[in-house]
């Protein structure tokens, strides 16, 4: 099909240029040894013909270009985002060791792993204790993470975020996974302890409020206990899950089993109109290279 189909009615053009190629009668030119046999000559006039029809081939090419040549290309798959918010303690007890560091240096290195394998997604940062602080804004470029590390340390001793108050953060990261309308939304919450904010069946409401926004919840209590009841139910209300993990390469897995819970969707898209040039531009090249050959000799003169 083509973009300007109007246009290809100037393929008339072309083709009255090769009848009048074909039909024409040139002047005779009367030579000494025209007494002697003559053939029907078929097949130099043939020839001759042929190679006078290149530029009217030449002009229909250019015509069919103009007229922009399209096809329906293959159907595109694309990867769904999906908007990652993590909200991570900076409350003192996370300088309490873990592995070979402590528990903040162990969960944001897992964080930082984890970005390696989730490329094509929104990343969002929020360090919470007392308060809670938007560090990273949603973005696909994770480079901010890595060198955030050491600034938001607790061993930093934070103003504001010497204890832990987790629905305060977590109804903090529910506004900023609403302000995008687009992709998917989970939230990962890293912590080590528990908070009264979240007593009196007051999980069960923010729990509500992320289900309605379609905010799944992941929880990763990084210590030696079980975490409490309050959390499992934040966490199991939304979709999520909860992870205590023991170790830093436990730690590691967890993050894989996020990976593995939470697979990036496949949208299929529909096939559309592209520019379909190629066999077209072959062809022009082809007649216009075959022309300039002929140039060189086997053309009609009258002599």
């Amino acid at each position: 099909m083509f973009a300007r189909p109007w246009l290809l009615l100037l393929l008339v053009l072309p083709v009255l240029q090769m009848c009048w190629v074909w039909q024409r009668r040139g002047r005779r030119v009367v030579l000494p040894f025209d007494g002697g046999p003559r053939g029907s000559g078929w097949f130099l006039r043939g020839m001759l013909g042929v190679g006078e029809s290149l530029p009217a081939l030449l002009l229909a090419v250019a015509v069919l270009l103009v007229a922009l040549p399209q096809e329906l290309a293959a159907p595109k798959q694309k990867r769904a985002l999906t908007n990652i918010q993590f909200c991570v303690d900076i409350s003192g007890s996370m300088t309490a060791k873990f592995g070979k560091g402590n528990r903040y240096d162990a969960a944001m290195q897992a964080i930082n792993d984890f970005l390696d394998y989730r490329k094509g997604d929104s990343f969002g940062l929020t360090f919470f204790g007392n308060n809670y602080m938007h560090w990273v804004p949603l973005t696909s470029d994770p480079s901010a993470f890595r060198c955030s590390i050491p600034f938001m340390s607790p061993e930093n001793n934070i103003p504001g975020f010497g204890g832990t108050e987790i629905g305060k953060a977590v109804l903090g990261c529910r506004e900023v996974l609403t302000s995008r309308a687009e992709g998917d939304r989970m939230l990962i919450l890293v912590t080590d302890g528990w908070s009264s904010d979240l007593a009196s069946g007051a999980e069960l409401d923010i729990a509500k409020k992320l289900k309605r926004d379609g905010i799944t919840l992941f929880a990763v209590n990084i210590q030696e206990s079980e975490a409490r009841g309050e959390i499992v139910n934040l966490a199991r209300l939304t979709g999520g899950e909860v992870f205590n993990p023991d170790d830093t390469h436990a730690l590691g897995d967890v993050f894989k089993r996020i990976d593995g819970m939470t697979k990036a969707k496949i949208e299929q898209g529909i096939a559309e109109l592209v520019d379909w040039f190629f066999p077209f531009c072959i062809a022009g090249l082809s007649v216009l290279g075959l022309w300039m050959l002929v140039q060189l000799g086997l053309r009609y003169t009258p002599w």
